[in-house]
């Protein structure tokens, strides 16, 4: 059986009313997402405990990438400000009927986690509870403040997602109730909220400059033979991404690199006959700290999102890791490329645009100026500065 905790609550540092109870729509193991860059960033200033989406044995049986996720202790204390709660339920926990026992399973564990933390004898609320997710799992959690952080609009990915589009209606309707507080990463669900009138502030997606800082000394990844320069696409393959844009780019000749998983029923046939042009290079799914040995091999990052309602509400990570990286980017005008305001990133929508817009930016030599002031802006978005808003939003209702 898995051991409660990994190490002595002793090693804990803050009080439980500084605590912030972060439960995260994204999980923490795997590529970094939203939902660990910004818990890490927000540890800096205060204790977090950062609750991972709800995992079943028929979960973590079905995605080996989890890595043996319920083997280990339910609560680990990362470091003395952020600890990591994993959050197991019952399987088929997303089936009509089921899915309302997961918010009160995932809130107990989070309450004896917090108890483990702190002691059972405190009944002093935690400073804050933030979720990212359209259901409530901290509903029974006493808390100052309440704040309800919309990453992703979920109601517009439903179909993408899986779920029942009228029960995340439902959920983001009594979320957004029930919050103290509204946050948002983009522009487009700052309008969409505005519309219903709710009041939001925007903190967007950010990155970490100081990962990307050695790009250039990564080691060589092997297996790569493109001739530069070369257009590259890091992340996950699946249908936010418009596999004409990558398409016309090779229809150019230009050299692509593609380094990530491709999602079940992508456009398999398709997505086979791109990879297998000669100035082409697939690496198939890596791990997240092989990302600088890859970045290093290109001189133009690609943002190419689909237009749909979801991706215009997103913030893609990945445009602003390619700026810190030194590297140019080319990307569909979705409104968080417009909201970022730099002619660092050259926005096309057609295949043909897209794919010209490319070739321009290839053509154009990465000199250390360039590169620097590339990084210089990626600074300014750096996750310190979204954490530091974030805190202040959490902060106004102590």
């Amino acid at each position: 059986m898995p051991k409660e905790a990994s190490t002595n609550s002793s090693a804990w540092d803050g009080t439980r009313g500084d605590l912030v109870v972060y439960f995260a729509g994204s999980r923490w193991e795997g590529p970094p997402g939203h939902d660990r860059h910004m818990a890490e960033a927000l540890s800096r200033c205060r204790p977090v405990l950062f609750v991972e989406p709800p995992v079943s044995a028929l979960t973590s049986l079905k995605r080996p990438e989890l890595g043996g996720l319920l083997d280990r202790p339910r609560l680990r204390i990362l470091n003395p400000r952020l600890a990591h709660l994993v959050t197991p339920v019952v399987p088929g926990h997303s089936r009509p009927g089921l899915h309302r026992l997961v918010p009160p399973m995932v809130g107990r564990a989070t309450r004896r986690a917090v108890d483990r933390l702190y002691g059972s004898a405190s009944r002093e609320p935690v400073a804050a509870v933030v979720s990212s997710r359209a259901e409530d799992p901290g509903a029974a959690l006493p808390a100052r403040r309440r704040v309800f952080y919309a990453t992703d609009d979920l109601v517009a990915g439903a179909e993408m997602l899986g779920l029942p589009r009228d029960r995340l209606i439902r959920e983001e309707a009594r979320a957004l109730r029930s919050a103290d507080a509204v946050a948002v990463v983009s522009t487009a669900l700052l309008e969409r909220y505005a519309r219903d009138g709710v009041a939001a502030q925007m903190i967007p997606n950010g990155c970490r400059p100081d990962a990307y800082a050695d790009v250039d000394e990564a080691p060589v990844p092997p297996g790569v033979t493109l001739t530069g320069p070369v257009a590259g696409l890091l992340g996950h393959i699946n249908d936010r991404i418009d596999l004409a844009l990558l398409e016309a780019v090779a229809d150019t000749g230009s050299s692509m690199l593609i380094v990530g998983p491709v999602a079940p029923g992508y456009h398999a046939e398709r997505f086979t006959a791109l990879t297998r042009r000669r100035n082409v290079c697939w690496v198939g799914p890596k791990h997240h700290t092989e990302m600088a040995s890859f970045l290093r091999l290109i001189d133009v990052g690609l943002t190419p999102y689909a237009d749909n309602e979801f991706n215009r509400a997103s913030f893609p990570l990945k445009t602003l890791e390619y700026l810190a990286a030194g590297r140019g980017v080319v990307a569909t005008p979705l409104p968080a490329v417009t909201w970022l305001n730099t002619d660092l990133v050259s926005t096309a929508a057609t295949p043909a645009e897209f794919a010209a817009r490319v070739q321009a930016a290839l053509a154009v030599p990465r000199t250390g100026e360039l590169a620097a002031r590339r990084r210089a802006f990626a600074r300014e978005h750096g996750w310190d500065q979204r954490a530091t808003q974030l805190a202040e939003l959490i902060g106004s209702g102590a």
